[in-house]
C-alpha cells in the first residue's frame, strides 16, 4: 500500500481511522462504485471536488457521494458570488492528486475546504486517502481535525 500525505498526516495526528483499499475500475470512478466496494452506503463515502470562487479562488468541496455540489449553495457557503468547476487539468498542480484519489487531507497548496453537513449524520465516513484504489474511514469531526491540520481551513457547509 502506498502512503500518501493524506495517510502520514493521519499517522502522525493520532487520530483513529482506518484504511480501506479496494480494486480500481478505470471505466467507474464514481463515488457510489467506491461506496459498493468498501461496503458503505453512498451518502457515507465524500468524494472531494475542486472549484474556484470568482472572489475567493480555488477550494475543496467534499459531499455525498450519492449526490451532487450545488455551485449555489458552493458560492454562499464560501463568500463568492460565482463557483465553477475546476478544469481537470489543474487538480494535480494544485492538489497533488488524480481525479478519483483526490483527498481532503494533505494537499499539495493550503486550501479551504468546506465539507458537506451531511457527514455529522453519521459515525464514519470515506473519502480518498490520496489515491485511487484506498479510502480512509474515520469519525466526520475526526476527518475536519485531519483536514485543518494541513489546510488553509475547513468547516461544515450546506452543499447539496
Amino acid at each position: 500500500m502506498t502512503k500518501t500525505n493524506a495517510v502520514r498526516i493521519l499517522e502522525s495526528s493520532g487520530l483513529p481511522f482506518r484504511l480501506a483499499e479496494y480494486p480500481v475500475d478505470e471505466d467507474d470512478l464514481s463515488a457510489p462504485a467506491v461506496a459498493d466496494k468498501v461496503g458503505l452506503p453512498a451518502e457515507q463515502v465524500f468524494k472531494t471536488l475542486a472549484a474556484r470562487g470568482d472572489r475567493t479562488g480555488p477550494f475543496l468541496a467534499c459531499v455525498p457521494g450519492n449526490a451532487e455540489l450545488s455551485l449555489k449553495k458552493a458560492a454562499v457557503a464560501t463568500g463568492n458570488k460565482g463557483v465553477e468547476m475546476l478544469p481537470l487539468r489543474e487538480l494535480e498542480p494544485l492538489t497533488g492528486y488524480v481525479r478519483g484519489g483526490c483527498s481532503p487531507v494533505g494537499t499539495r497548496k493550503r486550501l479551504p475546504v468546506f465539507l458537506d453537513e451531511t457527514a455529522q449524520l453519521f459515525p464514519e465516513v470515506s473519502v480518498s486517502a490520496g489515491t485511487r484504489g484506498l479510502q480512509m474511514i474515520l469519525a466526520p469531526e475526526d476527518l475536519l481535525a485531519a483536514v485543518r491540520l494541513g489546510n488553509l481551513s475547513a468547516e461544515w457547509a450546506d452543499l447539496v
